[in-house]
């Protein structure tokens, strides 16, 4: 059986495709409503996050959006995650997995994949952020792009429209230097990131496949 995963905002809802059936089985947790956040959880300066036209806004101070829905109970280890993205000029985001949820400050645990495209961080999207930094910038501001990420085993990859910019693997025993401890491979769930009040960046089609651990 092959399982794909694709979120509706509020929920993770699955697609199964049965190899023993001609027929699509779909079942899904709560279906978004155009208004709440629901399967997803953020703590201080909720109102970072807010839902527009069916999108994901991330606009106000430091905040992060994390799922913490049903679909394999927010606990990946295995996946391929791609989501389209939106940023305005001088915006910085992220989309963080192998992380968990905390209330506040910059996730700990897990790695960031980086969206920024003309912010002074000099890190641009498609960062594995901190690990294998991208200096050039492939998307532009006010244009839609898809983010990809691929994790299966120790190896990351990171794609932008399709264009690979980080393949990464994380060797054996790897430790961190103080401060980025947290910054290897285990499993965890997804979040979004609010960077600041002046970074204004929209999320829509957030789809996650797992993959086999």
């Amino acid at each position: 059986m092959k399982n794909f995963f694709y979120s509706t905002l509020t929920g993770l809802c699955s697609l199964i495709y049965a190899a023993t059936s001609d027929h699509l089985q779909a079942g899904c947790g709560t279906r978004f409503d155009g208004k709440t956040l629901n399967n997803w959880k953020v703590g201080e300066n909720a109102g970072t996050f807010t839902i527009e036209n069916g999108m994901i806004v991330a606009h106000g101070p430091e905040a992060h959006l994390f799922y913490m829905g049903d679909v394999r109970q927010h606990n990946f280890k295995n996946f391929e995650f791609k989501a389209d993205v939106m940023t305005t000029p001088g915006s910085n985001s992220g989309i963080y997995f192998h992380t968990e949820y905390q209330e506040s400050s910059w996730p700990k645990k897990g790695y960031e994949a980086q969206v920024n495209n003309s912010h002074t961080d000099w890190r641009r999207t498609g960062s594995l952020y901190a690990i294998q930094d991208v200096k050039d910038v492939f998307v532009k501001d006010n244009e839609w792009f898809t983010e990809y990420v691929k994790v299966e085993g120790k190896r990351i990859i990171i794609k932008l429209n399709d264009k690979t910019v980080v393949d990464y693997t994380e060797p054996e025993n790897v430790k961190r230097e103080a401060g980025n401890e947290g910054r290897v491979l285990s499993r965890g769930t997804f979040a979004l990131q609010g960077h600041d009040p002046n970074s204004k960046v929209y999320f829509k089609n957030i789809m996650v496949r797992p993959l086999p651990d």
